[in-house]
Formats: C-alpha cells, sequence, structure tokens
C-alpha cells in the first residue's frame, strides 16, 4: 500500500478522524487571490473547506457543470449572486447552489467573514485549489479553473460583479 504524503491530495473513501480548528486536513491550506482556505475533508463523494474572507474578496460569477455546492456562513455577511439575484447571506445561513446554477460570492463588508464551503462530488476541486495556492493573474486563475471544471463567466456577464 502507498502511503499518502502531505504534498498530494489522493481521493478515495472519506478518512476518519479530526480536521482542527485553524488547520486543514492533512495540514493543506491556500491562498487563493486574497482568500485562505482550509481543507477539511476530501473524498471521492465530496470535498469541503473552511475560507476566511477579508473585505473586499470575492470569487466572481461562475459554474460549477459537475457539482452541486453549498456555504454555511459563520461570521461575517457574503453578498451572493445567485441564477440572476443578489442576495446576502449571514451567520447560520446556508446557501444551496445546484450545479449548473451561475454563482458569485463577496465580502462586500468591514470585517472579515468566515464559511463553511462543500462540492459534492469532489471534483477536481482540491487539486485546483493547489494550482491556484499564491497565484496572483486572474487570466491564469480563470484557464487553470476551466481546466479542472469550474466555469468562470466573461467579464462584465453580471452587472455588479
Amino acid at each position: 500500500m502507498r502511503r499518502v504524503t502531505d504534498d498530494e491530495i489522493v481521493l478515495g473513501p472519506l478518512p476518519k478522524g479530526i480536521t482542527r480548528a485553524k488547520e486543514g486536513m492533512r495540514k493543506r491550506v491556500w491562498n487563493v487571490l486574497g482568500h485562505t482556505y482550509y481543507m477539511k475533508a476530501a473524498s471521492d463523494t465530496s470535498f469541503a473547506f473552511e475560507t476566511l474572507d477579508p473585505p473586499g474578496t470575492g470569487v466572481p460569477p461562475h459554474v460549477h457543470p459537475r457539482q452541486d455546492e453549498h456555504i454555511y456562513v459563520l461570521e461575517g455577511v457574503f453578498t451572493l449572486y445567485l441564477d440572476g439575484r443578489w442576495e446576502t447571506a449571514g451567520p447560520g445561513d446556508t446557501v444551496l447552489m445546484p450545479m449548473g446554477l451561475p454563482h458569485a460570492y463577496y465580502n462586500r463588508s468591514e470585517q472579515n467573514s468566515r464559511a463553511l464551503f462543500w462540492v459534492s462530488p469532489a471534483g477536481r476541486l482540491a487539486e485546483l485549489f493547489d494550482k491556484l495556492h499564491n497565484l496572483e493573474d486572474p487570466a491564469e486563475v480563470v484557464k487553470l479553473s476551466a481546466e479542472c471544471g469550474v466555469d468562470f463567466l466573461p467579464a462584465g456577464a453580471v452587472e455588479g460583479a
């Protein structure tokens, strides 16, 4: 049996264990365009990560063609674009984004926001976050995202984004 190192993400059955607060599963933490993502669980069937989103950060409109995505807001307020409408979600709210639904989220407040995100099935999201870690070129982020199954809408496609 091959040992999985902390440097690689190999999906399969969900392993047992505890992912500690302020840590990522297998110590995996990513910086993606100013957001901090902590991997909380990864398996073939689902992928979960906690976010720390400073004021002024956000993820522009995009689609997961083969994944359902959910957000459970822990702290702060998110401004969300959900299939043509702008809405807000705060602590204790759960945001449901079925596969194929155009969506975006932003922290437009003065405080940090935190949330637990999860997708099902896992797809290539963990692989994508590895590729995006510390990357600063938005055009490269869009290109790599498309290669891993996340499609960003063209700039300007959504008013207010």
